[in-house]
């Protein structure tokens, strides 16, 4: 199943909230993203009966093997493609929109390719 950008977003935030708290909740990420609760509910469903997220007994996120994967390469092309974006001019704050919706509709090849071309510039 292709999650899409929503899905795939979810995966990112729960990867960096992981890092900076010890236990992700539902309301963590809702608060993260600015989502609400009930929308972040329906994802964290989602995730879990495709196997990229898990919940125990306390209800906290934990990813799973296939859905760190998953989130560790999304906000690889997202830190690659904002510190890209920036590097050329680009403000702050457009560069992280602009990477959030690139990282998703670019291909594994097309991505290697720039990131190969763009490293061997620099």
């Amino acid at each position: 199943m292709e999650l899409g950008e929503s899905l795939e977003d979810y995966l990112e935030a729960i990867l960096v909230l992981s890092e900076k708290i010890e236990h992700v909740r539902s309301v963590d990420v809702a608060s993260y993203l600015g989502f609400s609760k009930p929308s972040v509910s329906h994802a964290v469903k989602l995730l879990e009966k495709e196997g990229y997220l898990s919940l125990d007994s306390n209800k906290f996120l934990y990813l799973t093997e296939s859905g760190h994967r998953l989130a560790n390469e999304t906000y690889r092309r997202h830190q690659f493609f904002c510190e890209m974006l920036e590097e050329i001019g680009v403000p702050k704050e457009i560069a992280e929109n602009d990477a959030c919706h690139i990282e998703h509709v670019i291909s594994q090849e097309t991505f290697d390719a720039i990131q190969k071309y763009y490293e061997e510039r620099k």
